[in-house]
């Protein structure tokens, strides 16, 4: 069986950088190319000096004879990739976040008319995932919920979108809302945080940190946390080459890792 070819959007990127480095290494998958939109050159070195593959500007470039595209960029870049790979027959990975209920729609649609498989997910560390499933089983037996999440200073929403996807899960799993008693005098505005579903959501932004997620539920007499941490982008890229080859073998679109781990 041939290998799969993948082209990374957002190569020059952080996360493009580590999708290419987990590719290169991942049996049975080749990177063939990447795009990026701020490319200034015209090739990229593998690593390990495994030779070298073209780079563009243009996603609609890059997709020619791709099985798979994955992007890590934004959710303007994500949509541009969904518009370009299904149309060519390529299979979409996406971690970007943001997308709107209509981009998922949209998505849906592409997958659906080109025969194609669309994957997104707002978190692919298996133990995030994990903890969106854990979340949803305990939630049921408490009152109160407190969400911490803190990312890299850079990050460009707050919430992040698995804070949204860890408390959505919280709200699914109780059935309605929780408990989110606001302080008689708030002394400084926001400083309970934002609110989903009686979940409450405190976002903190600083350098050294990747990505932390922090459930603290509670009822009379007691708390349950549950807690996952990223320690770096490595933590993302054995659920990027499993949704790589899961999108092999899917069709339409697919929301969330949990569907591919069998949650």
């Amino acid at each position: 069986m041939a290998n799969t070819k993948v082209v990374v959007n957002g190569i020059l990127g952080k996360m493009g950088q580590e999708v290419l480095n987990a590719v290169v290494n991942a049996e049975g998958m080749d990177p063939i190319a990447g795009s990026d939109i701020a490319a200034n050159l015209d090739q990229i070195t593998l690593p390990g000096g495994k030779g070298s593959i073209p780079v563009f500007k243009d996603i609609e470039k890059a997709v020619e004879g791709a099985d798979v595209v994955v992007d890590f960029t934004n959710a303007p870049g994500a949509k541009s990739v969904m518009e370009a790979a299904a149309p060519a027959g390529a299979d979409c990975v996406i971690g970007s976040t943001g997308l709107s209920q209509t981009d998922f729609e949209k998505a849906e649609a592409l997958s659906e008319s080109n025969g194609t498989s669309i994957i997104i997910a707002p978190n692919f560390a298996m133990g995030a995932v994990l903890m969106s499933h854990l979340v949803k089983e305990a939630a049921r037996f408490f009152d109160y919920a407190d969400l911490t999440e803190v990312h890299h200073e850079a990050k460009i929403d707050a919430p992040s979108g698995t804070a949204l996807a860890i408390a959505q899960a919280a709200a699914e799993g109780k059935g309605g809302d929780f408990e989110a008693p606001s302080a008689e005098k708030e002394l400084i505005s926001g400083t309970r945080g934002g609110e989903n579903g009686g979940v409450v959501i405190h976002s903190g932004r600083m350098p050294g940190r990747v990505a932390h997620h922090e459930m603290v539920f509670a009822s009379l007499g007691q708390i349950l946390t549950i807690r996952h941490d990223s320690i770096n982008r490595e933590s993302f890229m054995p659920g990027v080459i499993m949704a790589i080859n899961a999108s092999k073998t899917s069709n339409g679109l697919t929301v969330g890792l949990d569907k591919i781990m069998g949650l």
